[in-house]
């Protein structure tokens, strides 16, 4: 029996598809700048539809599953890793992309890149390695870490070093965060001199999909660190009563499930509080668009400011929720000799890669 073939959509088409389909802010992959090596692109998948796929596929986000964020591997098999916690930042950042009418596979792309150059022991590994190399003239930063690794340090491709991504997945790595500003910051030099070659335009802002994934992150990590220190004991639904943004959301949950466990309503208080981000970046991001009514994806990047945002309100409500993570968790007496150790660990590995360089496990 003769199968159907299967038709190809031309780069027409799919032109026409998006033009359809997505916001006129939006990134197009018909209208991408490219890769710095030229390549043929595939006629299945959008240009950044290879590039997520090839992130997924790099040796460096295996490595994401050994590193965790605030508890080490050996406290619980259930609390979060770079990897678990790129995957989370992806789902958002696709969600939100989807809501926005934006690209939907240019957000998960830098989503799920956007962790690749972390060290071990999350913030504290990068300050323990920051402290060897600031003794020897030299700097540490995880998103130029990360920048090196898609276009250096990933050796998979004969014709070239790194992964090849396009520009626009470049571009959003790089400054998802905001402009990288500080042309002559020796900090970013990885980034600059990248840049000379392929001009990413480092004083500008980055597409709305690259803000809605560094946006993505804030959600995930701040609801999950939550989630995490609830499961860990270091504070009580009862405790999270003081914070403005949770208390009506414990509330509401506590009165729909009377007689329920605390356990058993963690997660629906986790859900709700993570919906209720969503939904004030949605409507704060909206409020932004209709103001400045961009025409392009260039419109966003040449607009001076972050188009995707949370709203003034909640970014009140955020500085509470962090003050409360680091005093009641980050910094708890509980895990104070951890911390010390976990740094000792980073500093040892260091000098012992130093002094003996055969050492080092293979790229």
């Amino acid at each position: 029996m003769l199968k159907p073939e299967a038709k190809v959509i031309s780069n027409d088409d799919q032109g026409t598809f998006c033009n359809a389909v997505l916001a006129p802010y939006a990134v197009k992959p018909h209208e991408t700048k490219g890769r710095l090596h030229k390549e043929e692109e595939s006629a299945r998948r959008s240009p950044y539809e290879r590039d997520r796929d090839r992130i997924i596929h790099a040796r460096a986000f295996r490595r994401l599953k050994h590193k965790t964020q605030v508890f080490v591997s050996n406290e619980g098999d259930h609390y979060r890793t770079r990897l678990t916690h790129s995957l989370e930042v992806a789902q958002i950042a696709r969600s939100l992309a989807r809501t926005l009418r934006l690209n939907e596979d240019l957000a998960e792309t830098i989503a799920l890149a956007h962790d690749l150059g972390h060290t071990p022991f999350a913030h504290l590994g990068e300050d323990a390695l920051r402290e060897c190399l600031k003794k020897r003239g030299t700097w540490f930063n995880h998103n130029e870490q990360t920048f090196r690794i898609v276009t250096e340090l990933e050796q998979s491709y004969p014709e070239f070093d790194g992964l090849n991504l396009t520009w626009e997945s470049l571009e959003g790595i790089a400054k998802h965060n905001g402009p990288v500003t500080e042309m002559g910051d020796k900090k970013l030099k990885a980034i600059h001199a990248f840049s000379e070659q392929f001009d990413l335009k480092l004083h500008e802002y980055a597409s709305a999909e690259a803000q809605v994934a560094g946006l993505a992150d804030d959600i995930a990590y701040n609801n999950h660190d939550l989630d995490d220190g609830l499961r860990a004991g270091f504070f009580t639904l009862d405790d999270l009563l003081e914070l403005p943004h949770a208390k009506p959301v414990i509330e509401k949950v506590r009165a729909k499930y009377p007689g329920v466990k605390e356990k058993r309503l963690i997660p629906e208080v986790i859900r709700e509080l993570i919906g209720n981000m969503i939904s004030d970046l949605i409507a704060e991001s909206l409020r932004r668009i209709e103001k400045i009514k961009p025409k392009s994806a260039d419109d966003i990047r040449e607009c001076g400011q972050m188009i995707i945002g949370f709203s003034d309100e909640y970014l009140e409500q955020d500085k509470i929720l962090r003050k409360f993570l680091w005093n009641r968790m980050y910094t708890h007496n509980r895990e104070a000799q951890k911390r010390f150790k976990m740094s000792n660990v980073v500093k040892d590995i260091f000098e012992c890669f130093i002094e003996n360089p055969k050492c080092m496990p293979e790229r």
